[in-house]
């Protein structure tokens, strides 16, 4: 039993929509289908699983412009963020419009998820953390197994995110990283919103706003 990943970069901000599928049972979910559809789908075909849910790790609309459409043609439903980013996820058509983009659709119908619990899929479970700091409803999706974090927006290869946007805090984005993420092991490698993965332990020694060295510890 072994949890399967691909990445598949959407919309022209480059979001990492990931795929992870149990190669048991081979049914999987798509975390943060922010756009491009066809190519999402052309990948869970490629990988031949069945969709059985679309998982969103935070409210912005490159993570997830494509989550009503992607949900309504699986027929599967839409689990995730933290209720924090209702004030986003329903607002995704306005937002994406400020910056100039047009298509996605606002979410509707979704369950929120919160601090300690799980998503399932064949015989795969994640580990949800609630990891306010970018959006107050963020949340990160952990494989214990696998070893393997979806963290979205809340760390990259070699920077964090931004805490510039409505209800996003610098200190609390540095808490949720150096509590929540880090106890996970520096073995952990994490797929971010954006860009390369890593790994919490390269992260840990070489990021420069949370790395140990940054943060004196």
């Amino acid at each position: 039993m072994t949890l399967k990943a691909a990445i598949i970069p959407v919309t022209p901000l480059q979001q990492n929509c990931t795929l992870m599928w149990c190669d048991e049972t081979m049914q999987g979910v798509a975390i943060d289908p922010g756009g491009d559809i066809d190519a999402v789908q052309g990948a869970i075909a490629e990988a031949g699983f069945t969709l059985v849910k679309v998982l969103l790790t935070h409210g912005h609309f490159d993570h997830v412009g494509g989550a009503m459409e992607l949900a309504e043609i699986a027929s599967v439903p839409i689990i995730g963020p933290h209720e924090e980013d209702k004030f986003i996820t329903t607002k995704v058509v306005e937002s994406a419009q400020r910056f100039g983009f047009g298509g996605g659709r606002d979410v509707s119908g979704n369950t929120w998820l919160n601090e300690g619990d799980t998503v399932s899929f064949g015989n795969q479970t994640l580990q949800v953390f609630h990891t306010p700091g970018h959006t107050p409803g963020h949340i990160v999706f952990f494989s214990e197994e696998a070893k393997l974090a979806q963290v979205g927006d809340v760390l990259f290869k070699g920077s964090i995110g931004r805490t510039d946007f409505p209800r996003g805090d610098l200190d609390t984005l540095v808490a949720s990283i150096t509590q929540k993420l880090w106890p996970l092991g520096d073995d952990v490698t994490f797929v971010p919103g954006h860009g390369s993965t890593s790994t919490f332990g390269e992260e840990r020694a070489t990021n420069p706003f949370v790395g140990d060295a940054a943060l004196g510890t």
